[in-house]
């Protein structure tokens, strides 16, 4: 099979930019360590970066991030993602699917979605998500393209309010993921900010993703500047000195802050998010807290 990266995907499905993940060795104290404990915060991955290893042996590779510590998956929904590589899973119902995860010692409480089939198919994807034991969907891009305006974006917001007051009747929380292309402004309004201003806090939720420290924004400042608005957060880690991604903990995130900024933010579900070889690391980092 042919890789394909996120960037490369959401490029071609005009879903634009895709992610890339950074964070920091900042030793976290005694007592963010025992702020983290009531909240029960299982060890998440997410899927995207081993999408090819799943498709050839989805019970093994699940079984192979669960010996590495990690307690939960956030998946891409097959049949939305079908064309990436997915296709095949598709060939699982949510039970079966649901069975074989909970068999590698895992539990699967979210998962990414395109705007269309949430256009198009939601009740069949709420009653799928229900099945598989998903509490959140989440939308991760609204799809437009480069040269979309403000207008674009609010219209799309307000598209995904209708979605997500939909699956919240349907039973499911809906929330948005965010790329780089969210935090960059037109007519000096920050895109990100003015989305933030146009969803129903109640039908949408937000997925912070950390990678967008690159550019200068911490999931900190905005875990506090939009308190309660959060649902969960992709992690992951980057070194400035060689530009490029590194295990969790050993970048330039301010991780004792961020984690100390959790709860305030609502997040209930973490998400590691970069290649491969940062899995076990990262892994270990986060078990180690």
């Amino acid at each position: 099979m042919k890789k394909l990266s996120r960037r490369d995907f959401l490029g071609k499905t005009a879903l634009g930019m895709g992610s890339v993940a950074f964070a920091s060795r900042f030793p976290l104290s005694s007592e963010i360590k025992k702020s983290l404990k009531p909240k029960k915060m299982l060890i998440g991955f997410q899927t995207w970066t081993i999408r090819n290893e799943l498709v050839k042996d989805f019970p093994g590779t699940l079984k192979k991030m669960a010996d590495m510590g990690y307690q939960s998956l956030e998946m891409c929904s097959p049949p939305g993602y079908q064309f990436a590589g997915l296709g095949p899973l598709m060939k699982y119902s949510a039970k079966e699917m649901k069975q074989i995860i909970t068999d590698a010692g895992l539990v699967c409480t979210s998962s990414h979605y395109l705007m269309p089939e949430l256009k198009n198919n939601l009740d069949e994807r709420i009653a799928f998500a229900l099945e598989l034991g998903q509490s959140q969907m989440i939308l991760s891009s609204f799809g437009l393209p480069s040269k979309a305006t403000m207008d674009d974006w609010l219209k799309a917001a307000d598209e995904l309010n209708e979605v997500g007051m939909k699956a919240k009747q349907g039973g499911i929380q809906m929330g948005f993921h965010n790329h780089h292309f969210e935090f960059t402004k037109i007519d000096e309004k920050l895109i990100y900010d003015e989305l933030m201003n146009r969803f129903d806090p109640e039908y949408i939720k937000m997925q912070f993703q950390v990678a967008v420290i690159n550019i200068g924004y911490k999931a900190a400042d905005y875990f506090r500047k939009y308190s309660g608005r959060f649902i969960s957060a992709h992690f992951a880690d980057y070194a400035e000195d060689k530009k490029t991604e590194v295990p969790v903990g050993q970048g330039i995130v301010d991780w004792e802050e961020l984690f100390a900024t959790l709860k305030t933010a609502g997040v209930k579900n973490i998400f590691v998010e970069m290649g491969p070889e940062t899995f076990k690391e990262s892994a270990e980092y986060l078990k180690s807290i």
